[in-house]
């Protein structure tokens, strides 16, 4: 098997086009992700393919897998899988962070049938219903450890799942439990023992998307859909067998699974894993630029929240030098940030977009643009259509009327990388269209040099970090209080996390209730923990339209309003008047800021207050 040429520099649509020169099906060097691995075995062999840090602390314990070995490891896990009677239609259900084992599990249960990571911090009702909705045979759990509890949860699971034919423990043998890494030991490394061909359209896994209520919504990717990401991302970002990438994304999430996954692995770069708490390993966000340092770490994978984490601090001493770019994945990039981080670090910053059902990407900027285009999530991948489509067709979207370039519509995607549907395929109208396009629900618009842009969300989900929070089922659970008329949640835009979940509420008429009773009551049942409202805001009536369903934009411009008045509370002890008017336009959400009274400081120091949040603003000043 011949090493691909990795040195290709892509920087524009021309360079993309460049690639479409082979056809989809010649596009990809193989034809499953265990055929990935197993070519990272014979071009990469020895050199390391994961790396997992013990503790958080920099020079701390770790321990190293090669890409051999890791296709090893996969390969027995499939095997195990099979003898527990896993096939082609069954799933491995997985409830892990992002360690070792837990890439054996996904990237194994692909190759016996198809892997299903769930997300550890749902309630277990949710997680029931999605092991049962994937018709998953095996549950691998991480076992009981002291920061997270999700062995409890796996428990429970085990008891109501009667599908379930075995459940797997990472970290020790538990009561009922048999080690995950012992377990596989005794199974051959080098081959298949299901004797299965695996092809692209076959089924590689089913991912939840963010925010499920009781129903469980899984996207199905097939072994092309993974493909066609992680390979495209590779290509992109030009991953090399030199670098190295820290991945602190959940499995769950496409992201950790495809985008800074096995689009590096394809390359034969090495994931540098830090613990089993990922980003949330106070250590690893404290010592940041020290691991960056001491692995060598080449791609930066980020959320807004890290890159303002790190802007709030002072620019380390540290060596830097191995550092050629950071991409920012699960949530839209302020651009003033973005400029902000290049100027204060140097570091090219480049964006990703993309969702569940399109396996992790959609568009993506090359790391060898010679700029990064303000305000875009970059070029549509190789094989890849997007379009701004109609807003006047059924469901509110025609994609057989594309805009013109420039012009807002609903961006709508087609390509190798576009998910088959979801298991449950009534819920596919709306998404999904017969002829291959995938509906993203986001507003935008697509230039005459093919960049794509996100100016808003026709799809009321709130991205938290990189958590997508359906608001529909903060209302339900807010609908629930007894004093409670009407509710709507919305995203309110946050400078850490991009955005926060918030429910306005309409009372009932002579009922009575504070907002942090309502708070009180709702926030045990909220299934997600990221979801769990920041605050409540009660209003005597909520906004609706003519045919009397909730306006939330009209709820987003009053939070714009709120949340930046609280930012520039600051000017006005300095003596600044300000007054801040929310405003919408095809464009999206944006924010008038009038000032008096200010000079030139007091603008700057606007620019510095409301850094990071991911709303555009323009500035009026008068003496």
């Amino acid at each position: 098997m011949n090493a691909p040429a990795m040195n290709r520099t892509i920087r524009d649509r021309a360079d993309v086009r460049a690639l479409e020169a082979a056809t989809r099906d010649s596009y990809l060097p193989v034809a499953s992700t265990w055929e990935m691995l197993a070519r990272g075995r014979d071009l990469y062999g020895d050199r390391i393919a994961l790396r997992f840090l013990e503790t958080g602390m920099p020079g701390g314990p770790s321990s190293d897998l090669s890409h051999a070995d890791l296709f090893a490891r996969v390969t027995q896990a499939a095997n195990l899988f099979t003898d527990l009677g896993v096939g082609p239609d069954d799933a491995v259900a997985m409830l892990a962070p992002n360690v070792p084992e837990a890439h054996f599990a996904l990237w194994g249960g692909e190759a016996a049938g198809r892997a299903c990571p769930v997300n550890n911090l749902l309630n277990t009702d949710h997680i029931v219903d999605l092991v049962e909705a994937a018709g998953a045979k095996v549950l691998v759990a991480l076992g009981p450890d002291p920061d997270l509890d999700i062995w409890t949860r796996a428990l429970e699971v085990r008891d109501r799942a009667p599908g379930l034919n075995a459940v797997l423990s990472i970290g020790g043998a538990q009561d009922g439990a048999a080690d995950f890494a012992a377990a596989i030991a005794g199974y051959p490394a080098d081959r298949l023992t299901s004797g299965r061909t695996i092809r692209r359209g076959d089924i590689a896994s089913c991912f939840h998307t963010g925010g499920t209520t009781g129903a469980p919504k899984l996207a199905l990717h097939t072994h092309g859909n993974e493909l066609h990401v992680s390979w495209s991302a590779c290509l992109m970002l030009d991953v090399r067998p030199e670098d190295a990438a820290i991945n602190g994304f959940p499995l769950f999430h496409v992201a950790g699974s495809m985008v800074f996954g096995m689009a590096f692995l394809a390359g034969g770069a090495s994931i540098v894993l830090p613990t089993r708490l990922g980003m949330r390993h106070p250590d690893i966000v404290a010592r940041y630029w020290e691991h960056v340092a001491e692995h060598r770490i080449s791609i930066l994978p980020a959320v807004p929240t890290l890159l303002a984490t790190l802007l709030s601090r002072p620019v380390p001493e540290t060596d830097m030098s191995s550092v050629r770019g950071l991409i920012i994945g699960g949530s839209p990039l302020p651009t003033e940030m973005a400029d902000a981080f290049e100027e204060s670090f140097g570091i090219p910053v480049r964006n990703v977009f993309g969702m569940t059902e399109s396996s992790g990407i959609i568009a993506m900027e090359p790391f060898h643009a010679s700029a990064r285009v303000g305000g875009s999530c970059g070029l549509p991948l190789p094989h890849t259509e997007v379009i701004a489509a109609a807003l006047d067709g059924p469901d509110g979207v025609d994609v057989s009327q594309p805009m013109p370039a420039g012009v807002t519509g609903v961006l709508a995607a087609r390509g190798g990388h576009v998910s088959p549907g979801y298991t449950d395929p009534e819920r596919n109208p709306g998404t999904f269209t017969d002829d291959g396009w995938l509906i993203s629900g986001d507003l935008g618009h697509v230039d005459e040099n093919g960049y794509v842009f996100v100016t808003g969300r026709s799809k009321d989900v709130i991205i938290r970090g990189a958590h997508n929070i359906d608001p529909a089922m903060v209302e339900e659970m807010v609908n629930r209080h007894p004093a409670v008329e009407m509710s709507a949640a919305i995203g309110q835009p946050d400078a850490y996390a991009g955005e926060l979940p918030v429910v306005y509420v309409a009372l009932k008429p002579g009922a009575a209730a504070t907002e942090e009773e309502i708070l009180a009551f709702v926030t045990p049942l909220i299934a997600e923990r990221p979801a769990v409202p920041k605050r409540v805001h009660i209003l005597p009536d909520l906004p609706q339209t003519a045919l009397g369903k909730v306006f939330k934009p009209a709820l987003r411009l009053q939070s714009i309003e709120r949340v930046f008045g609280e930012a520039l509370a600051p000017l006005r002890d300095d003596g600044v008047t300000v007054a801040v008017t929310g405003q919408q336009s095809a464009a999206g959400l944006s924010a008038h800021i009038a000032l008096g009274g200010a000079d030139d400081a007091a603008k700057e120091r606007v620019r510095s207050l409301l850094r990071g949040f991911p709303v555009d603003y323009e500035m009026e000043v008068s003496a």
